[in-house]
């Protein structure tokens, strides 16, 4: 297995695509805009409490105010709001927690209003995006994520990856993390920290204390609602989170965003730092990887089989619904073989499609309908390992009667949503066209105007696909028309981002050349 990570630096944004030996897995657009991501931590203001609910609103600058749940406060939310109250007042002078002294956890089964009064201020960190109509989701335990391990402030206690099963490493991590922690720091050992070096985890534990001198700091002086401390970039969160061995390549289209990756992951991976490149190609980057045609085929209504078979997905404002059809699938095998197959098939592309889209909440899949309990007990054995991947918890249900299984994906962000349905490039959705348009003519004259009344010494075609075929079909095809017309030859080049009537030339250093 390899992995690649495509960046693609714009000028709206900056687009992310994660890759597994080819196919899109992640999709990720990190705008200019980062307020209120998952991570950030804010001061906020307690708009009202909420009895019935046992939680309180909170205002932390967003449209809507969020949402915080008594849960979410956190056994230790009596010595983080004494630590904010004291750093707002001027008594806390210091963010080190050495000579700090810690207050009494807070019930379990107790009522919000007994803890958080309105108007009261209070450190927060953002637990879930703002989706649909509603605010961002709280949590008052507060966590600081570095590369190998989680900072929990206001705790003693270490806590180590279920992932890590050898239980010499997991006691060689707890000794280090006993050794080096600061007081009143609580940690989480992180999967990707086994065998790591006592410098490595040092250096990352330092780091995490760093970025909360810098959230200490601007709290002095914070009014809320007020962030206090962001989350880093989306480029650098999936690099800290995923980058291993299996990291094969990791392409950037802008020299500058290329030499700052390179710089962070010299830093939280030693040695690793050749696999970043600067792709300066003159195809898109996107279409270069294939990108472009996989979001196009993966984003629809209709999600195509490799067989032949294909998914229906409908989203609802419960649920998602997902549909299994076989298609014009052939199989020799018989129906029932025939059905795991391409259920099997379909469980592959769906555990990659949740991912991919990152749809959450409840989604009911209705595969098709067999009748042996060992196929459908196979099936959804298939698909937890088609799912084992994914970083978001889930839980799944064994088929019903009727052949359904639902799972359950945890919904931190907004779900991924690209439209792939275009408006008619001939009439713009009007259902009106012009009388005639003759676009390979005209485009012809365009080059004939290029080539020989302003002498481009070299041109090339940027249309769609299906245009670049009509160009280049049969023996003696246009383009060697225009070999002969011209004495030169023209490139062409179809880009799956085109629409159909889209066309556009472009110079030897990929410019675009004025009509």
């Amino acid at each position: 297995m390899s992995l690649e990570l495509v960046v693609d630096s714009r000028s709206t944004g900056i687009w992310l695509a994660l890759l597994r030996d080819g196919k899109l897995i992640e999709l990720h657009e990190e705008q200019g805009n980062t307020e209120f991501a998952v991570g950030d931590v804010y001061l906020g203001k307690v708009r009202k409490t909420v009895p019935s609910l046992n939680a309180a609103f909170v205002d932390v600058g967003y449209e809507k105010d969020a949402f915080l749940h008594y849960l979410d406060l956190g056994p230790q939310f009596n010595s983080l709001n004494k630590f904010t109250k004291d750093t707002l007042h001027g008594k806390q002078n210091v963010a080190d927690l050495q000579y700090f002294k810690l207050e009494t956890d807070i019930p379990k089964e107790g009522q919000m209003e007994e803890v958080v009064s309105s108007s009261q201020s209070i450190l927060v960190q953002v637990a879930k995006e703002p989706i649909s109509s509603k605010g961002p989701r709280l949590s008052a335990e507060i966590t600081l994520a570095g590369r190998y391990i989680v900072l929990v402030p206001f705790s003693d206690k270490i806590s180590i990856s279920q992932k890590i099963r050898d239980a010499k490493e997991r006691d060689r991590l707890k000794k280090i993390l006993n050794e080096i922690k600061p007081k009143n720091f609580g940690v989480i050992i992180r999967t990707v920290a086994e065998d790591k070096k006592v410098e490595q985890i040092h250096q990352d534990l330092n780091n995490l204390l760093e970025k909360w001198k810098v959230m200490f700091t601007a709290l002095k002086t914070a009014t809320p609602p007020k962030k206090v401390l962001g989350e880093i970039d989306k480029t650098a969160s999936i690099l800290r989170d995923l980058l291993n061995g299996d990291f094969s390549n990791i392409h950037v289209n802008n020299e500058t965003l290329s030499e700052e990756i390179r710089g962070y992951v010299a830093g939280i991976a030693p040695g690793r730092e050749k696999i970043v490149k600067h792709y300066d190609g003159k195809i898109d980057i996107f279409e270069r990887f294939g990108i472009s045609k996989q979001i196009k085929t993966l984003f629809g209504k209709k999600v195509p089989l490799p067989s032949g078979g294909y998914l229906i997905i409908e989203h609802t404002e419960a649920m998602h619904v997902i549909d299994v059809n076989s298609g014009n699938r052939k199989g020799s095998e018989g129906q029932e073989l025939n059905a795991l197959a391409t259920n099997v098939e379909a469980a592959e592309e769906i555990a990659r499609v949740l991912q991919l889209r990152d749809m959450g909440g409840i989604v009911a899949v209705d595969f098709i309908d067999m009748h042996e309990r060992e196929n459908n007990k196979i099936l959804f054995e298939k698909l937890k390992e088609f799912m084992k991947n994914d970083r978001a918890k889930h839980n799944l249900i064994p088929p019903s009667k009727f052949g359904v299984i639902e799972i359950t994906r945890q919904r931190v962000r907004p779900e991924t949503e690209i439209k792939t349905n275009e408006t008619c490039p001939t009439c713009n959705g009007t259902g009106e066209v012009q009388a005639s348009i003759l676009l390979a003519e005209e485009i012809e004259n365009n080059l004939n105007y290029l080539v020989v009344d302003k002498k481009e010494p070299k041109v090339t075609l940027i249309v769609h696909p299906y245009l670049e075929a009509y160009f280049k079909c049969g023996i003696i095809s246009r383009q060697i028309k225009w070999f002969f017309k011209y004495k030169k030859w023209i490139s062409i080049r179809g880009v799956v981002a085109n629409h159909l009537m889209q066309y556009s030339f472009v110079d030897s250093k990929n410019d675009t050349l004025a009509l």
